[in-house]
């Protein structure tokens, strides 16, 4: 999509991984947040990976890598805020680095459910999933003051800002991998 940033969110400490990057965890030959970069960026016009360590690794990827502007590992929402703070582009689409089968039109379905509203996220047929999501650069000073709170829920920033959009996608679209035994479980997958 024109004039759409994309930023995959990779700078979790990874604590259920054992502290290992999430993003750099080999799956079917090639790290996790490859996959996602191959699914991600025909989406989007511009792709940047949001990492607070190994940067160097995620910039072999060609894309450029931001960090967090908020010390320690923050959360999500410290990685939105950095690719809300770096993006050229007004609206910016968020996809986390573990999940290796998003769709490959879940940026367009945002764009076209969002109505008049500075934020949306993907909402399935089971739940939310709030990272996946599509952000107006406006929101950046309610996002910093939710923050400055000590706030870290996405999903109550989003809602207090947006709509969720329904798609009609499997479940398993939007599954991201947390453990070394989903990441066993998941390679077995077809």
């Amino acid at each position: 999509m024109k004039n759409i940033t994309g930023v995959i969110l990779a700078g979790g400490a990874a604590r259920r991984m054992g502290g290992k990057d999430k993003g750099l965890r080999i799956f079917k030959q090639q790290p996790l947040f490859m996959h996602v970069v191959n699914r991600f960026a025909p989406q989007v016009s511009a792709l940047l990976i949001s990492a607070n360590r190994h940067q160097e690794i995620y910039a072999q990827s060609g894309y450029t890598c931001i960090a967090d502007t908020l010390n320690g590992f923050q959360g999500p929402l410290a990685g939105i805020l950095s690719g809300l703070s770096q993006s050229e582009n007004e609206w910016v689409a968020f996809s986390s680095c573990d999940s290796p089968f998003i769709p490959p039109f879940f940026v367009r379905d945002l764009w076209l459910g969002k109505d008049h509203a500075p934020a949306c996220w993907i909402r399935s047929s089971q739940r939310d999933h709030p990272v996946f999501c599509l952000l107006n650069r406006q929101l950046l000073p309610s996002l910093q003051v939710y923050l400055d709170s000590g706030e870290r829920r996405v999903l109550q920033f989003l809602r207090q800002h947006g709509k969720s959009v329904s798609v009609d996608y499997p479940e398993q679209a939007f599954l991201n991998i947390n453990t070394e035994q989903e990441l066993k479980a998941c390679e077995a997958m077809q």
